[in-house]
């Protein structure tokens, strides 16, 4: 079986069927067999994540990439690898690891617990790591609700609600600005200490997220930057977030003229011209550091920090040796 087939766009007559038939149609001469030996050997890519649900419904212009070789599971997407920072009937924090989705998208959602453990999200290793400590049954377990997310490659802490009240109280907390984020971010170049202020669109214009200049459009965002430290030829950056929009921080520094290193998505500028990326950053170098709100109940404000972690030090440590 021929294992090279070029990336590709999923087409509107593609939409709707499953990752399996379009494979099989666009590779040609193979059994169903073979697709589904590929799919599940983890060398399938909808999207920027691996996908191995053959029954998986693709979406019009989703990007399906067949990987020359497999990708292992993240090491780190295991349970007893999970740090919980805090875990009470109606919130758990945890650290996120890089590689890993925060929640599932809404075409797994219907994943027995055997699928999800051949990609787990963090909602999933979350919940099984909950289990693991009060030693009981994932599936008795209350479901946990989703207050906020991070971006695959972003790891940092990430808070979940456990009940009703917490996902509304937080989500209220959210919604009001006054939940503390802090991220810390690696970019080339000199960015001084300011605030980016912009109304962010789906569509800037050639089909990316980004800032838009008509009036009353949009919704705004707001990100207030720091120097954490400056590096030869790069700068570690403290940005807090005032909202929390789609890609917000990541948008924010490209137009800004400097990129976070390891960012695949947002070098391009609306002029067409594509900003290089000369770092070699294991992967986005973007980590939330902190975060704090009250409690959804006892209304006792709760903070928490995460160091940057060992990949993206060693890469800040390489960035100070260019010296």
């Amino acid at each position: 079986m021929s294992s090279h087939l070029a990336p590709f766009t999923v087409s509107p007559q593609e939409a709707g069927f499953t990752l399996a038939k379009v494979l099989r149609s666009r590779i040609g001469g193979v059994s169903w067999n073979d697709v589904r030996k590929l799919i599940a050997a983890r060398r399938v890519k909808v999207g920027d994540a691996i996908c191995s649900d053959e029954a998986r419904r693709l979406q019009e212009n989703e990007v399906v990439v067949l990987l020359e070789h497999p990708k292992p599971l993240p090491r780190v997407a295991h349970p007893d690898r999970l740090v919980i920072r805090h875990l009470d009937e109606h919130i758990v924090v945890v650290e996120k690891p890089t590689g890993v989705n925060t929640v599932r998208h809404p075409a797994e959602l219907e994943w027995s617990e055997e699928r999800r453990q051949l990609d787990p999200t963090l909602e999933d290793l979350t919940q099984w790591a909950i289990a693991r400590q009060l030693d009981c049954p994932s599936r008795e377990l209350p479901r946990l609700r989703i207050v906020h997310r991070l971006d695959k490659e972003t790891s940092g802490l990430v808070v979940f609600a456990r009940s009703g009240l917490a996902e509304r109280e937080l989500g209220l907390q959210f919604r009001k600005h006054t939940v503390v984020r802090r991220y810390l971010a690696v970019v080339p170049g000199f960015l001084s200490p300011q605030t980016i202020r912009s109304n962010l669109v789906e569509d800037r214009g050639d089909g990316r997220r980004g800032s838009t200049q008509l009036p009353k459009v949009g919704k705004e965002a707001v990100t207030h930057v720091a120097v954490e430290e400056r590096l030869p030829g790069y700068t570690l950056l403290s940005c807090r977030l005032e909202t929390g929009r789609t890609h917000q921080i990541r948008i924010h520094l490209a137009e800004a003229g400097h990129p976070v290193c390891g960012e695949k998505v947002y070098l391009k500028k609306l002029s067409g011209e594509v900003m290089e990326d000369r770092g070699e950053a294991p992967r986005l170098a973007l980590h939330a550091t902190e975060l704090g709100f009250e409690h959804p109940t006892s209304g006792e404000h709760l903070h928490w920090t995460m160091p940057i972690p060992g990949d993206l030090q060693k890469f800040v440590e390489r960035l100070k040796g260019k010296a």
